[in-house]
C-alpha cells in the first residue's frame, strides 16, 4: 500500500472476525434493546427513532452511490445524542445503589423516588451535551447533579445545562483537567461520578453510557433490515465515518453494528479534530494515548485529549482507519448540510455533529484516501449528525445564519 498523508492512519489491528464474545459480555445488542426499553419511559425523549436523512446530491457530489445521514439533534429538547447515555448509566447506578428498594427504570424516571433519593448527588465533568442530559435526567429523577466545565465551554452551554438545575463548578485548564476535578470532588463529598470517559478502576458506568449509545445503531440497523434482517448477509453500507472524541459513541455504534453483521460489518472511520487526535495517536502507539495537539477545537464535544480506555478495547479491533480533520473543514460540512439542495433537505448540523461529513468530504477529495478506504462510486455511508445547534449563538456564527432559518428553510423544503 503507498504511504498515507499524515490525516489518515490505516490501522493495522482491525479485523474482520465476527464480534468476539469477550466484548460481547461487555456491550450486546440485548443490553442496547434493554436500554431503549428503559428510555421509552422518559419524556426527556421525542417519541420514536430519529430520522435517517438521504442526500442524492451530496452522494454524487463525492462520488458515492449513496449518504445516509441520521439527524440525532431531533432526539429530544437537549439537541444531541447524549440524551441518550447519561439517563441509562444514572438509572442503573441508583439501580445498583438502592437495590432492595424496588426501584425500576420506569418508576425513578418518572421522578417517583425523589424523597429517597434526596441526599444523592451525581457529578460529571462536560464539554456540554453530555452534563446537559445528566443534568435533564438527574431532575427527572430528583437526585442532585453537579457539573464541572472547563475555561473552553462557552457561558452559552453553561446556561443551558443550569436551566436543568445542576450546580456549576467552573475550573481553569480544558476536559481533561476537568475530569479529573470531577473524580476529586466526588471522592472528597461522597459523590457519584457518571461520566462518559473511562479511566483506571472506572468503567462500569462509561459502560453503560456507551451502551445507550447503541440506541442510533439500532435504529439505522432497523432502518436499513426492513422487516425481515437477513443473518448472513453483507451490511446494507459500506463505510460507516463517525465522531471521535474520548471514543464512546463510536464504541457504542460499531460494537452494535460489529455484532449484527460479524464478517460482513462495513468499513469504519473514525474522524477527529487535528489538535484532539487522542484515538488516532492511539492507532498509531496501538494502545489508548493522549492528543498531540491543543485539544481546544470548535467541535466542541470532540475536543478531548485522553482515550477512554473502554472505549478503546472496542475500537482497536474494528475501526478500520483514523483521520483527522481542521475546524475549518467542520465548518464547511456544517454550511453544506445547512444550505442542502433541490434534492436534499437542508437541516441543523452543530460543529461536532458535522465532523463525519467532514472526514467523507476530505477523503473523497484525497485519492490515497478513498484508495486506502476502498471508498468508490458503489461505496454507501452511514454518517451520525450527533447535534444540532447546541450553542445556537456559535451554530449562526459559523453558518451565516440562526438555526431558526435552516429549520424553516427544511420546513419549505419537507413541504414542496
Amino acid at each position: 500500500m503507498p504511504p498515507m498523508p499524515p490525516l489518515l492512519y490505516v490501522n493495522p489491528h482491525a479485523t474482520r472476525a465476527p464480534y468476539p464474545a469477550e466484548l460481547h459480555d461487555i456491550m450486546s445488542i440485548a443490553r442496547a434493546q434493554q436500554s431503549r426499553e428503559w428510555l421509552a419511559h422518559w419524556d426527556g425523549l421525542t417519541p420514536g427513532a430519529t430520522p435517517l436523512r438521504s442526500l442524492p446530491d451530496l452522494a454524487a457530489s463525492v462520488g458515492v452511490r449513496s449518504v445516509l445521514v441520521k439527524d440525532e439533534a431531533l432526539r429530544s429538547a437537549l439537541g444531541s445524542f447524549k440524551a441518550l447515555g447519561a439517563p441509562i448509566a444514572l438509572v442503573r447506578l441508583l439501580l445498583s445503589q438502592f437495590d432492595g428498594k424496588g426501584f425500576n427504570a420506569k418508576s425513578l424516571l418518572s421522578g417517583e423516588h425523589r424523597d429517597a433519593l434526596a441526599g444523592f448527588t451525581a457529578i460529571s465533568a462536560t464539554d456540554g451535551n453530555h452534563g446537559r442530559a445528566l443534568a435533564a435526567a438527574a431532575q427527572s429523577i430528583g437526585c442532585r447533579c453537579v457539573i464541572v466545565l472547563h475555561a473552553h465551554v462557552s457561558e452559552e452551554r453553561e446556561q443551558a445545562i443550569a436551566a436543568y438545575g445542576a450546580e456549576i463548578v467552573r475550573i481553569a485548564g480544558n476536559y481533561d483537567d476537568s475530569v479529573e476535578e470531577a473524580a476529586a470532588l466526588a471522592s472528597r463529598h461522597g459523590w457519584h461520578v457518571v461520566s462518559d470517559t473511562s479511566y483506571d478502576g472506572y468503567e462500569v458506568i462509561p459502560r453503560d453510557v456507551m451502551q445507550g449509545y447503541g440506541t442510533v445503531a439500532a435504529e439505522v440497523s432497523e432502518a436499513l433490515d426492513g422487516d425481515a434482517p437477513q443473518k448472513d448477509s453483507a451490511s446494507p453500507v459500506t463505510h460507516v465515518f463517525v465522531q471521535g472524541g474520548v471514543g464512546g459513541l463510536a464504541a457504542g455504534i460499531v460494537s452494535y453494528l460489529w455484532e449484527r453483521w460479524g464478517v460482513w460489518r462495513p468499513t469504519f472511520v473514525v474522524v477527529e479534530p487535528e489538535q484532539a487526535d487522542c484515538l488516532y495517536q492511539s492507532a498509531i502507539a496501538g494502545k489508548a494515548a493522549s492528543a498531540s495537539g491543543s485539544v481546544d477545537s470548535v467541535m466542541a464535544g470532540l475536543a478531548c485529549g485522553e482515550t477512554s480506555p473502554l472505549a478503546w478495547r472496542f475500537l482497536q479491533p474494528s475501526v478500520d482507519a483514523f483521520m483527522t480533520v481542521t475546524d475549518a473543514q467542520a465548518v464547511q460540512a456544517m454550511q453544506r448540510l445547512a444550505r442542502g439542495t433541490d434534492n436534499d433537505v437542508p437541516f441543523v448540523s452543530g460543529e461536532s455533529g458535522a465532523a463525519g461529513l467532514a472526514g467523507l468530504m476530505l477523503a473523497a477529495a484525497t485519492p490515497a484516501m478513498a484508495s486506502a478506504l476502498g471508498l468508490t462510486s458503489d461505496s454507501r455511508v452511514l454518517l451520525i449528525s450527533t447535534e444540532g445547534a447546541t450553542a445556537p449563538s456559535v451554530y449562526a456564527e459559523l453558518v451565516g445564519e440562526p438555526a431558526t432559518s435552516v429549520e424553516a428553510r427544511q420546513q419549505a423544503w419537507l413541504a414542496r
